[in-house]
């Protein structure tokens, strides 16, 4: 009983901060990605006002 639980101190342990870190990346990865998606959208915007695009 006691390597048991010995085992499960170290998987708790170990994996601790990995799902924190996990999540980090995650959330910056897809902060990176919204924002070169408003990058696009502003240019297209851009781009239809310049050739005289009408906002009908």
């Amino acid at each position: 009983m006691e390597k048991l639980i010995l085992v499960k101190e170290l998987y708790l342990e170990a994996f601790r901060n990995w799902t924190s870190l996990m999540l980090k990346r995650y959330f910056k990865a897809f902060s990176w990605f919204c924002f070169a998606l408003w990058l696009i959208t502003l240019y297209a915007f851009v781009f239809r006002l310049s050739t005289g695009y009408a906002f009908d």
